[in-house]
């Protein structure tokens, strides 16, 4: 299963400048027949020159569903086996079950990437909960990959088993952050419901390297669903994203989503929130012309009169829209948001 050194040298400095591709380029190329047969030197050689991985970058190279197949076969692990067997095996099973591919993916990683959801049961009954929570090189913990192909009954086992909910991958991403992206209710659902309150707070609180939370995550992909599963679980509405300090509501405005600003605006959001540059959500809709939206925070009690860092009222931002002139009451003249005449 290893290569020799000439070859991993060959490989390194043709993989220089490449970047891995991830489980759904797996998934596409694991099925194509003549990957499979292409010797690990022919793989090498027709990757070389090029900018992205073909390879997955969850499995070695040396590994395919057909070695797979013999991992499973080999390690015996299935009821009735007797006594004498398990013995004579048992030395060859430790080191199969306890055998990391170059990528870093265990044999639990490697069951779960080729969907053999039986096997991967039997592995996380007989493997050690430290095993459980073992990182690959792209920082995915078994939960991530079960969560990433929508395995809700191995995060069912996997989160029953105590996994951390709390690891983050290459992205920063928990398994969380992955359901809330994908729409992936039933795995986010297991997570959420097993978990423990102050595992789970910690979890509903954790950024991923762009600044987002689980909810800000499912409010960009519009996933009302797992919105409104989340809020159940008492999720901050109000928390920042880390990079321009907008709430779920700012991103909901954005999108012109008055489902999601009526879900946000009824669940107590704070309609006056400001960005780290002074916007409010009232802001936003006013800027983007979306009078619909503006009316409904105006409805919520939006305040109209706050300044942004460019000294800035929502008003100043109408730009003449008749629609959104109307929801302003004009008991005063104002140059630039600035009352000069009082009636």
């Amino acid at each position: 299963m290893s290569r020799s050194g000439g070859e991993k040298e060959r490989k390194y400095e043709s993989d220089e400048s490449r970047i891995d591709s991830g489980i759904d380029s797996y998934k596409s190329i694991s099925r194509d027949p003549y990957w499979s047969l292409q010797s690990s030197e022919e793989k090498d050689k027709s990757s070389c020159g090029t900018e992205e991985r073909l390879d997955s970058a969850y499995a070695s190279s040396s590994l395919t569903v057909d070695s797979l197949g013999d991992f499973i076969e080999k390690c015996s692990i299935s009821e009735g086996e007797n006594a004498t067997d398990s013995e004579n095996n048992n030395e060859e099973e430790v080191n199969l079950l306890t055998t990391v591919t170059e990528d870093g993916d265990t044999i639990l990683h490697l069951a779960i990437i080729h969907e053999e959801q039986h096997f991967a049961h039997q592995l996380i009954e007989l493997f050690p909960r430290e095993l459980l929570d073992i990182q690959n090189n792209l920082y995915q913990t078994p939960l991530h990959l079960a969560t990433y192909l929508n395995q809700h009954s191995i995060v069912k086992d996997l989160v029953a088993n105590g996994v951390s909910l709390e690891l983050q991958d290459q992205d920063g991403n928990t398994p969380l952050h992955v359901a809330c992206e994908r729409g992936f209710w039933d795995c986010a659902n297991e997570m959420i419901h097993n978990a423990s309150p102050n595992k789970l707070a910690h979890v509903l609180e954790a950024q991923n390297w762009r600044g987002l939370t689980c909810l800000h995550v499912a409010t960009v992909h519009k996933q009302r669903r797992l919105m409104r599963l989340l809020m159940k679980k008492g999720v901050n509405l109000n928390t920042q994203e880390g990079t321009s300090g907008k709430t779920a509501l700012h991103m909901a405005v954005e999108l012109h989503d008055v489902y999601m600003v009526n879900l946000l605006l009824n669940s107590g959001t704070d309609v006056d929130a400001a960005m780290f540059n002074g916007c409010t959500a009232l802001h936003l809709a006013v800027g983007r012309q979306d009078a619909a939206v503006a009316n409904r925070l105006c409805q919520a009690g939006a305040d109209k009169m706050i300044r942004n860092m460019e000294d800035e009222t929502a008003l100043d931002l109408a730009d003449g829209n008749d629609d959104i002139l109307a929801l302003f009451p004009f008991d005063d003249i104002q140059i630039m948001g600035r009352t000069v005449i009082n009636f």
